[in-house]
This record gives structure tokens, C-alpha cells and sequence, in this order.
């Protein structure tokens, strides 16, 4: 499922960069250009992060924060703001907000903190598979065993985390990237190869024939995807 943003800014002509440029790297975009509507927005959506400008018509980013978050909302909340005053920045962060983007920023920048948070968000409301069964392979995490037709085969570390890994996000597109510093904890201009190695020996392993993989399928162009 694509992460929902709402995005609550009254600049026009940025409101629009932002939501093109957000929807152009497959995000599900909703707007709002003041803070009440921000606010009833927030409360009412089921976003994954709220993009919040401090100066709004109505009600200012700092309440709208502060009261989403007394309504109890954990959702994530990255702050733009034109003002560059250390206590500005302090006070945001005090009353929930999870990070901060002074303006002008890099639009490489903006999408760089998105990923960050939603990233983090997902890795929070992550419930890893204990035990999980798909073709002719039995997998049980808590015992770091799995069975192919019955019979124990053997798994090297990062071949079974990266297993679990990718049965914990079956059916979404992984970038080797995000592989790379979710599972081997890498940054990303360390090079991919290392996962597309450890993949081709998993799928020598788990899948029926290697050749034509029927559960860890190549995307072209953008990475693995786990097909239960």
C-alpha cells in the first residue's frame, strides 16, 4: 500500500511543487491550506505523515501539532518552517513533532526526510513473522529453521534474516537500498551487489527451480519483491 501524506501548507505555488513532486515518487498525496482543516484532517485520516507548515491562516503549525498529539495521534509530523531561531526549532520538537525542514530547502532534501520517517514509521508498526509456510517451504523464525519438503536446510545468518525480511514485506517492492541498510544495516552508497548475491543464493535454496523463481521475484529496474 502506497504511505499517505497530508500536507498542510497555504502557499500556493509550494503546495503544489510539493504535491507533485511528493506524487511523483508514488506517495498518496491530501492537502489542506490552513490549520483547522489541517487539524480536522489529521484527525480524521488515516495518514502514515503529516507535512506541517509552522505559519498558518487560522491556527498556527504549533497548535495544530500540539493538539493532534493531545488527541492522542502518533502520527508522524515533519515541520516546515521559514523562521531559523534555535528556539523555534526546540519548541516544535517539544510538542511532538518528529523532525524539521527550514526553508528554502532541496526538494531532495524534503523527500530524503520523508523516506527517513516513513521508514521508521513502518519499521514501528512492523510485526515480524514468527512462522510462515509458502510452496514447498516451512519456516519457523524462533528456531531458525526452515524445511523444504520436510527436510532441514541449511541458512547462513543473512540468508535467513534477509528471508524473513522479505516475508515480513511480502508483496511490496523492495529496493535493494532499503535492503541494504534495513538487513545489512549498510548505507546506501554501499554497493547492491551484496543483495543481489545473497538473493541468487537463497533462491539456489527455497525455490523450486532457481531459474524461473516463483516467490523472490526480480522487479526490473527497482528491486525484489516477495511473492508468498
Amino acid at each position: 500500500m502506497n504511505s499517505r501524506i497530508l500536507l498542510v501548507e497555504d502557499e500556493p505555488g509550494l503546495l503544489l511543487t510539493l504535491s507533485d513532486l511528493l506524487e511523483s515518487e508514488g506517495y498518496t498525496v491530501e492537502t489542506a491550506t490552513n490549520g483547522p482543516t489541517g487539524l480536522a484532517k489529521g484527525k480524521a485520516g488515516d495518514f502514515d505523515l503529516i507535512i506541517l507548515d509552522v505559519m498558518l491562516p487560522g491556527k498556527n503549525g504549533f497548535d495544530v501539532c500540539r493538539e493532534l498529539r493531545q488527541e492522542g495521534s502518533d502520527v508522524a509530523v515533519l515541520m516546515l518552517t521559514a523562521k531559523t531561531q534555535v528556539i523555534d526549532r526546540v519548541v516544535g520538537l517539544k510538542l511532538g513533532a518528529d523532525d524539521y525542514l527550514t526553508k528554502p530547502f532541496d526538494p531532495s532534501e524534503l523527500l530524503a526526510r520523508v523516506e527517513a520517517l516513513l521508514r521508521r514509521v513502518h519499521k514501528e508498526n512492523l510485526t515480524p513473522v514468527v512462522r510462515f509456510q509458502f510452496g514447498i517451504i516451512s519456516a519457523d523464525f524462533d528456531k531458525a529453521e526452515v524445511l523444504k519438503e520436510g527436510h532441514p536446510i541449511s541458512l547462513a545468518g543473512k540468508e535467513l534474516q534477509l528471508l524473513r525480511y522479505l516475508i515480513d514485506h511480502r508483496g511490496k517492492v523492495l529496493t535493494r537500498e532499503e535492503i541494504l541498510k534495513d538487513v545489512w544495516e549498510y548505507q546506501a552508497d554501499i554497493s547492491t551487489r551484496t543483495v543481489d548475491v545473497h538473493v541468487a543464493w537463497l533462491r539456489q535454496k527455497i525455490e523450486e527451480n532457481p531459474q524461473y523463481p516463483k516467490h523472490i521475484l526480480t522487479v526490473r529496474g527497482s528491486g525484489y519483491r516477495f511473492n508468498p
